[in-house]
């Protein structure tokens, strides 16, 4: 400060902005505008693109000497049960060789049905091969992260698969690589049908010990443990026939006449390395044809001259006139 003036500012240490409150309540409110619009107009979602498709090189990284560790561990120990594998799936093939040659002869019959009947050709589900990253660290969900997105045709809704049963859905897609909910977290739900009843029901996760649920089946069901739950395919979603889950426990003393059903998937949850992404029905379905409506058929020729009509509609003159008088007045 120069010498002769008078300096009327506080000091430094005394100066102080808007207060504490004021800012926690103008950071509470731009937050919870800025989550409002990131859910309503997907605000945030190129930004989440960019940094999941800059980050998994990183993460890929990362990963390496779990992947190194895993290896090593399965080379050294896996050659007794290599050996096992490699007879189980030898009597295995022998029985399949003989399901294949019955099932070529049913398909056989069942091309010939559907072009007796004038019926479309059944969907032909179209597939992607996919490789598990990792798998989320919430711990209160259940997802897992492939190496396929919307760049290799991923979209949000496909089925993931393996060789057991359905894992999940895709629920959310980003440029290399997707968010795969499995049939175990609190959010999923998926329509099945019992093999055994042909009762069609749903299966809901959030169960306990990484199971899932059947809700809103009456207890009066025929329901046993060990029943077989397939997809149904009535949502247009899943291919109807792959295996979900099977009935693990069943007590018919639920609230307001529900049975309590637990399920354990078919797929197993842990040391997914391979899947199989399939593209949902509703995208498969060919585009609805319109029938093109007759032409109207003009009969110029058959048509009668308005000369000839006239007797006709004066012979009826008579007859409308005579049924139109009273009763007294008839003779």
């Amino acid at each position: 400060m120069p010498l002769g003036t008078f300096d009327r500012s506080p000091p430094p240490f005394f100066r102080q902005g808007l207060p504490a409150l004021s800012k926690l309540l103008l950071c509470t409110a731009l937050a919870i505008f800025l989550m409002a619009a990131d859910h309503r107009f997907a605000l945030t979602q190129p930004l989440r693109n960019a940094m999941a498709t800059a980050l998994l090189p990183v993460v890929r990284v990362l990963s390496l000497p779990m992947q190194a560790w895993d290896g090593v561990g399965e080379y050294f120990g896996g050659v007794h049960q290599a050996y096992a594998k490699a007879d189980a799936l030898q009597q295995k093939l022998v029985v399949q060789s003989e399901q294949s040659a019955s099932a070529g002869r049913l398909a056989h019959e069942n091309a010939e049905l559907r072009a007796l009947l004038g019926l479309r050709p059944g969907l032909q589900v179209r597939s992607l091969a996919a490789e598990v990253l990792y798998e989320a660290p919430d711990p209160y969900s259940h997802k897992l992260f492939i190496d396929r997105g919307s760049r290799h045709g991923v979209v949000d809704g496909s089925p993931v698969i393996n060789e057991a049963g359905v894992l999940g859905q895709v629920t959310r897609t980003y440029l290399m690589s997707a968010e795969v909910t499995l049939l175990i977290d609190k959010d999923a739900a998926i329509p099945v049908l019992n093999t055994r009843t042909q009762h069609r029901s749903a299966a809901f996760g959030g169960g306990e010990e990484n199971q899932m649920e059947l809700r809103f089946v009456s207890a009066t069901d025929d329901v046993q443990v060990g029943d077989l739950l397939t997809t149904s395919g009535v949502d247009g979603i899943y291919p109807a026939g792959l295996p979900v889950a099977k009935v693990t426990r069943m007590d018919r003393r639920g609230d307001a006449g529900f049975a309590r059903i637990g399920l354990q998937p078919m797929a197993p949850l842990g040391g997914v390395h391979h899947v199989l992404v399939l593209e949902p029905l509703e995208q498969q379905q060919p585009a609805h044809e319109e029938t093109p409506a007759p032409p109207a058929r003009v009969a110029i020729a058959s048509a009668p001259h308005p000369a000839a009509s006239r007797p006709a509609a004066a012979a009826s003159r008579p007859a409308a006139s005579a049924s139109s008088k009273p009763k007294g007045e008839r003779r």
